[in-house]
């Protein structure tokens, strides 16, 4: 329990908010790149006990959410089709794609199975030659290794009947369009600490330069948070804008050598969807041609998709940080976890979900029962 009592401290934190508010002089706008500071600030009221002046704005980190409609219903209809076991972590099964999600399609029939590893879909694919196996390839950088090492063992072991369904999306480029969008208010960025200790921190000084803001590699715990927090600050209020490493503990400026040579093996940049907001240049991966025998996409030849988003979802101004998940209609009434219109709403990474989870309609926190509608399926 090392780190969780360390990082929990209730007395270094107020030392912190006291340091933060010692030093804000202005208002200040910070975006927090991954869903799961979101949920951490969002658990522990850290938005709320900040001074006002500065403000959270939350951004579009989190990978389920961002998983284009048109690869959701690709989803859908690669997993009802008999031959085929569709393999796929538990937070997927229930992102609304165009009239009905995983969970239906498992409902009716199909082979929809939750796994904890891309690996456990190789393992199936092992023994069940007669299936075709299918792993929904989703993440960010930090699942990607697991990913293309999944591939690689496929490969190696002459597995015909594994594919992926892949739909990896890259922070950075992601950082770029937000910087370069007509409505940004953002100034400086918490950055992902799973992601960065991945892929490291070389792409990020550029971006910090070009756009003059800081951008400050944190963890998770609520310490974690408002120390990458007050070193933003302090550098706004300077006039810097630079990268730091707040996260040391699981990060280095190279990253993770290894995985990053794994991903470069079976994975090429392309441009790529996110939902609610758009195509983003070089912002993904793709299976390179070398393993393009395990492109789901390709081995299925799934074409003639047709989406429409709800009309009454407003996930996309959510996820660029335009509007908070509260500003929203039908936030808590016509869209609840059991009824979501987008997939902000059931990733445990969404900040819809965080809201409903821990604030709901007010500031004080959800019911019990809430907390249970979270984890419909286990």
């Amino acid at each position: 329990m090392k780190y969780i009592d360390e990082f929990n401290d209730p007395e270094l934190a107020r030392r912190l908010l006291d340091e933060i508010r010692a030093t804000v002089t202005r208002p200040w706008a910070l975006m927090e790149v991954c869903g799961g500071q979101t949920h951490s600030i969002i658990r522990h009221g850290i938005d709320q006990l900040l001074p006002d002046e500065v403000e959270l704005i939350h951004g579009p980190g989190c990978p389920v959410c961002v998983t284009p409609l048109d690869v959701i219903d690709k989803a859908l209809e690669i997993a009802a089709r008999p031959e085929v076991v569709f393999c796929s972590f538990g937070d997927m099964l229930r992102v609304p794609g165009t009239g009905r999600d995983l969970f239906r399609v498992k409902g009716e029939g199909g082979d929809v199975r939750v796994v904890y590893s891309p690996l456990d879909a190789v393992d199936l694919a092992r023994k069940h030659p007669d299936r075709q196996v299918v792993f929904f390839a989703i993440g960010f950088e930090t699942t990607a290794p697991a990913n293309a090492m999944a591939v690689h063992q496929a490969r190696r072991l002459g597995l015909a009947n594994f594919s992926l369904l892949v739909s990896h999306v890259r922070v950075p480029p992601a950082i770029e369009a937000i910087m370069t969008a007509p409505a940004c208010r953002v100034q400086g960025f918490l950055a992902a600490g799973h992601v960065c200790s991945v892929m490291g921190t070389a792409e990020y000084p550029d971006l910090a330069e070009r756009h003059r803001v800081p951008v400050v590699v944190t963890g998770f715990e609520p310490l974690d948070i408002l120390e990458g927090i007050r070193r933003a600050v302090h550098q706004l209020e300077r006039g810097e804008h630079r990268v730091e490493n707040a996260y040391p503990r699981a990060v280095r400026d190279r990253g993770n050598p290894a995985a990053v040579r794994m991903i470069e093996e079976v994975f090429e940049v392309t441009d790529r969807n996110w939902r609610g907001i758009g195509r983003i240049p070089d912002s993904g991966w793709r299976l390179t041609d070398a393993f393009r025998d395990f492109d789901a996409e390709h081995r299925f030849d799934v074409t003639g998709i047709r989406t429409e988003e709800p009309a009454a979802c407003r996930a996309g101004e959510v996820l660029q940080g335009l509007i908070k998940p509260t500003d929203c209609a039908a936030f808590g009434t016509s869209c609840t976890p059991r009824t979501p219109l987008g997939a902000t709403m059931v990733s445990s990474e969404g900040a819809c979900a965080a809201y409903y989870l821990y604030r709901r309609m007010t500031d004080s926190p959800a019911p019990v029962s809430s907390a249970q509608e979270m984890n419909p399926v286990g």
